[in-house]
């Protein structure tokens, strides 16, 4: 298996092949960001940073600049300092940079002002991502100012500024062996902290009282964070898409829902699952259920090379609004139902969306206006759901408060697709099955 360094060394050169002759590409490392006074949130590289360096501290700046021939691969990062060190941890520096990232060289980030403005000088195009960190527009635009000022020296500065996210989104959308395999296992820890999760509910805990399981599987399988805020919404608070409190009560008779994902060597999984709290689905919880459980499976089946992002929504759509006319929560034509998008009472978010580096990762959905087509080696997440409001008075009590949504990640292959998230209980059988064999153990 290619190790990450070789593998960011070809992103690096298949970047640079698709760039425009005479010119640089910069990209930035995130800051770090404070949490309180003086303390950090634990670091996270940009992901685009982390794409094309592998690197994983703060204070430095990747310069691409095809062509040049004392080296095309210019990092700027932090000195080695033996009594920094000694609080905040070992430094890379940069003569161990250029060994260790296949990089051509390497310079102390404190001389950054001085040498970047030399290497943008003489090239017509600056690559950058425009627009996303204000302090670095400003910054990038200072080097050219330096440049400038010597116009009447010779000196050449670009003329032209090019956004960069377009040709990197591109790459990223297609995931390489080495990126499948960290996805899976993200996807392997993930599902087995919504089976511990699930194993210990009862009624009488706390939402958080999951969380910490989820929590605990996440570290103790080798990822340090979730790869977003995890939702652990019992009863009513499920009909709340993005619901982070995770501090109710859950109650016997409710049902709680899990969107939950770790990230495992910067790749993110992203599983969402609904069960009964007391392990048992009411007739009206387990009939809704049946709905969104379809509507996930007949959406991963059109999964395939060549299909259009949206069919696997559209699916999910059909079945969904067909499901709420047999129960009666809708009336009507199931056709005209759709069209006038009366099913968005219950469903209203997209089936999906892509996933990588970023739980919500890069990339277009639409190429000229159309639903581009899926290809081998992109991810996406299948997440259909039905969310009864606690407040809607068009439907019977007995459906209200009710939310469910059950969430796996796919991969495109060749042909067909392959899911990376399996491994926790899905249908209403493995559901009730597990938690009463995990209780029957308690």
């Amino acid at each position: 298996m290619t190790s990450i360094y070789e593998e960011v060394a070809r992103r690096r050169k298949e970047l640079m092949q698709q760039m425009e002759p005479n010119s640089i590409a910069l990209l930035c490392a995130a800051p770090q960001s404070t949490r309180s006074n003086d303390t950090e949130y634990l670091y996270r590289q940009n992901s685009d940073f982390y794409y094309l360096t592998g690197f994983t501290e703060h204070d430095a700046l990747l310069a691409l600049i095809p062509g040049r021939e004392q080296g095309e691969v210019v990092l700027f990062c932090q000195e080695k300092d033996k009594t920094r060190e000694l609080w905040t941890g070992i430094l890379m520096g940069p003569e161990q940079a250029i060994k260790q990232l296949q990089i051509d060289d390497a310079f102390p980030i404190g001389d950054i002002d001085d040498i970047l403005p030399g290497l943008i000088e003489g090239r017509d195009r600056v690559y950058y991502s425009m627009g996303k960190d204000q302090r670095f527009d400003q910054r990038v635009m200072d080097w050219v100012k330096v440049i400038r000022g010597k116009v009447r020296q010779g000196a050449h500065p670009p003329g032209e500024f090019l956004v960069l996210d377009h040709l990197l989104n591109e790459m990223r959308l297609i995931k390489s062996p080495l990126e499948i395999k960290l996805m899976e296992k993200a996807g392997a820890i993930s599902a087995q902290a919504h089976k511990r999760a699930m194993a210990v509910c009862r009624p009488g805990l706390h939402e958080y009282h999951l969380e910490a399981e989820l929590l605990h599987e996440f570290v103790r399988s080798g990822s340090r964070a979730p790869a977003y805020n995890n939702i652990v919404a019992g009863g009513k608070n499920a009909c709340i898409l993005h619901y982070i409190e995770n501090n109710a009560l859950l109650k016997d008779g409710d049902l709680v829902l899990i969107d939950a994902g770790c990230e495992y060597g910067y790749y993110a999984a992203d599983i969402t699952r609904t069960f009964p709290v007391n392990g048992r689905f009411s007739t009206e919880q387990r009939a809704l259920y049946e709905i969104v459980l379809k509507a996930q499976l007949d959406a991963i089946k059109v999964i395939k090379p060549g299909a259009p992002w949206d069919e696997p929504h559209n699916v999910t759509v059909r079945v969904i609004t067909q499901g709420l006319v047999d129960l009666g929560l809708l009336k009507g034509d199931v056709q005209e139902l759709i069209k006038s998008e009366a099913y968005r009472a219950f469903y209203m978010h997209r089936a999906g969306h892509w996933l990588g580096i970023d739980v919500h990762d890069v990339g277009d959905y639409k190429i000229d206006d159309k639903w581009r087509l899926l290809e081998p080696g992109m991810v996406t997440t299948i997440e259909p759901g039905i969310y009864v409001a606690p407040d809607n008075m068009d439907v019977a009590r007995k459906w209200r408060g009710i939310g469910i949504r059950i969430e796996d990640d796919v991969l495109v292959t060749r042909t067909g697709h392959r899911v990376l998230s399996h491994g926790a209980p899905k249908t209403v059988e493995e559901i009730e099955s597990f938690m009463a064999q995990a209780q029957a153990a308690a």
